[in-house]
């Protein structure tokens, strides 16, 4: 009766080790996940905005962004949004030089994409027109 007493005990704590491995693998890979850079591929990055940044573009983006990205990136693109606490990866700061020296068709590869807690939008926002008008609206935050 001790031995399967012992075994049982062998067994249990196998099992947390390998459980407790898994966790912490499932965890470095996310951390990691969070260092890499978004690529984009050079024909995206050189896409080209068609629409005209003016207030009717911006107004337009200004109610698209409330809708859809204002949750997890905040009133001011400050990465803030009410949800940005629950995500694994940051929002992103709009404001700062190196998010606003990105191209317009990085910016629309982004938004219609998607990565890991940023969800793509490619069948939500399916007139392009729509994602354009975002752009411009977050070029002024």
């Amino acid at each position: 009766m001790k031995t399967l007493t012992n075994k049982k005990l062998f067994t249990a704590v196998l099992m947390m080790l390998v459980l407790s491995w898994i966790t912490m693998s499932f965890n470095t890979r996310t951390q990691d996940d969070k260092k890499k850079p978004w690529k984009v591929a050079e024909a995206a990055k050189a896409k080209k905005n068609p629409i005209a940044k003016g207030a009717e573009s911006t107004s337009a983006g200004k109610a698209l962004y409330t809708k859809n990205c204002k949750s997890c990136h905040g009133s001011k693109g400050l990465g803030d949004g009410p949800k940005s606490k629950e995500l694994d990866t940051p929002s992103g700061d709009f404001s700062t030089k190196d998010f606003q020296l990105q191209t317009d068709g990085e910016l629309f590869y982004k938004i219609q994409t998607g990565r890991d807690d940023m969800p793509s939008f490619k069948k939500k926002i399916t007139d392009e027109e729509d994602i354009w008008n975002i752009i411009n609206y977050v070029r002024t935050l």
